[in-house]
């Protein structure tokens, strides 16, 4: 294949793997605890007024 740079499939396990070893941020999780927590209390209205 002409134009394609020999070890580019190496590079991009690479960077995959650096990727996906860095840490989540603080903050990210926060928000997704912060989404969790709301999505529960829209469950939890929602049956209260399904039940009623």
């Amino acid at each position: 294949m002409a134009g394609v740079t020999p070890g580019i499939a190496e590079q991009l396990r690479q960077f995959y793997r650096a990727v996906q070893d860095e840490a989540i941020p603080d903050r990210f999780l926060s928000l997704l605890e912060k989404l969790d927590q709301a999505e529960k209390n829209a469950d939890q209205t929602t049956r209260v007024k399904d039940s009623a």
